[in-house]
């Protein structure tokens, strides 16, 4: 390999200095605008359900890196772990300079609700159900979901153990299908989160996802394409 890719045991590293940083970029810049956003606001709502939605990525493209030797796909999942982890400390550093928990009782994606249909309260529509339910479509909860509802995207403990028993080009596949599901997902949110959150730090940061995970379902469906399989 030309290029030193993280080993399994590095992800709390990455994860930790990913917080760091953030927490630094907080202390020279400051947050602190007309207003701090509130336990209920679009910006407390995409930093939750993104950093969870953001910590899954992570798990998968670890989980690849040690399935496969291709170059191209463990290239990728490097960048997909360098990205999506250095955000989520970002996310998590935001949360925590606005003095709201990380965790919540609040249904997933009830923040969209809320902000696209202009209600108030509610189960979170077609993006949510109540935590520690089944998933909508009968489905396993997502790993990293707490056990709670399935949010849009999110891979299944079935799926997941499907994907660290696969190997080589059978991994490679159900991977890049995976994560287009994931992204694709992940474009819907942070599309959300740039139209309606109230703080510059989030619609940029939501802004940067929309251009960068759309460019990476295209090169998937490239690399899919590559190995003569649709996308699913």
């Amino acid at each position: 390999m030309s290029r030193p890719l993280l080993s399994v045991g590095a992800v709390a590293g990455v994860l930790a200095a990913a917080l760091a940083g953030a927490l630094l970029t907080l202390a020279l810049t400051g947050s602190d605008g007309p207003s701090v956003p509130g336990e209920d606001s679009a910006d407390v709502g995409f930093a939750r359900d993104m950093a969870i939605h953001h910590q899954q990525a992570v798990e998968m493209s670890f989980i690849v890196r040690d399935r496969t030797d291709d170059e191209d796909v463990r290239r990728f999942a490097y960048d997909v772990i360098n990205t999506q982890a250095n955000q989520r400390g970002m996310m998590l550093g935001w949360l925590d300079s606005w003095g709201v928990t990380i965790g919540s009782n609040t249904p997933p994606m009830q923040w969209m609700e809320h902000g696209r249909s202009g209600g108030s309260g509610g189960s979170g529509g077609q993006h949510g159900g109540q935590h520690g339910s089944a998933a909508p479509d009968g489905r396993d909860a997502p790993a990293g979901s707490g056990g709670g509802a399935l949010m849009p995207g999110m891979a299944t403990e079935a799926e997941l153990e499907q994907l660290r028993e696969a190997e080589g080009e059978e991994a490679e596949v159900l991977y890049l299908r995976l994560m287009t599901e994931h992204h694709r997902a992940g474009v819907d949110m942070a599309e959300a989160g740039e139209e309606m959150a109230g703080t510059e730090e989030i619609r940029d940061l939501a802004a940067g996802m929309v251009e960068g995970q759309a460019s990476e379902i295209n090169l998937m469906a490239r690399m899919l394409a590559e190995r003569g399989a649709a996308t699913g």
